[in-house]
């Protein structure tokens, strides 16, 4: 399965993504002669495995009929000093709030997004060391 994407250049450092419709500005910053519109790339990349992981977690944890009243995930990462710059590791922190949630439960749905359904953990898994922590509050 073939998937396309298109990246137009807006001006100075802005370039838009067209993504199945849907429009994201991404810029640099000032000190590098953007206008700062936009994230840059590399969040986007984190947020796209915060993304897809999430879907993942809320589906299987609704399966396995779990009341998460509210599901977040923070994401703390560390980046190389040096070109290319790229992230070395990866942590999220999954938080949930509910009514009698299992954390054992808790822990399978992201243990099933991260190991066999999060295609984006995949494809980061190969170069990032990517780690996790299941909080309830």
């Amino acid at each position: 399965m073939k998937k396309t994407i298109s990246i137009s250049w807006m001006k100075n450092m802005a370039f838009e993504a067209d993504i199945e419709g849907h429009k994201i500005t991404m810029d640099a910053s000032t000190k590098v002669g953007g206008e700062n519109k936009g994230p840059t790339p590399k969040p986007l990349l984190m947020a796209s495995l915060g993304g897809c992981t999430a879907m993942d977690v809320i589906s299987l944890a609704r399966k396995m009929r779990q009341d998460v009243e509210s599901f977040d995930i923070e994401m703390e990462a560390d980046l190389t000093e040096t070109h290319p710059m790229h992230y070395t590791h990866i942590k999220l922190i999954y938080k949930f709030k509910g009514t009698n949630l299992d954390p054992e439960k808790l822990k399978k749905a992201v243990t099933l997004s991260q190991d066999k359904y999060c295609g984006v953990s995949e494809t980061l898994r190969k170069t990032v060391d990517i780690s996790y922590e299941i909080v309830i509050l």
